[in-house]
């Protein structure tokens, strides 16, 4: 889930190959531009933890619950 200011604003996914982690986020509605800096911040924690290097789509999530 993606939470916009406490309340679920969309949905996310995370695919890893390599080093590479493409994270793709679908909102429910528009972010504003100071969402959108907040979300590639939180991106790039992400690839910080993960140790890889992130790259955020925002778009349709098109991977479905198993993958």
């Amino acid at each position: 889930m993606l939470l916009v200011d406490g309340v679920v604003g969309g949905v996310w996914h995370q695919r890893r190959s390599g080093r590479r982690i493409d994270v793709t986020v679908e909102p429910l509605g528009d972010l504003s531009r100071a969402h959108l800096r907040e979300l590639d911040e939180q991106v790039e924690r992400v690839g910080a933890v993960m140790e890889g290097r992130p790259r955020l789509t925002v778009g349709t999530v098109t991977a479905g619950p198993h993958a």
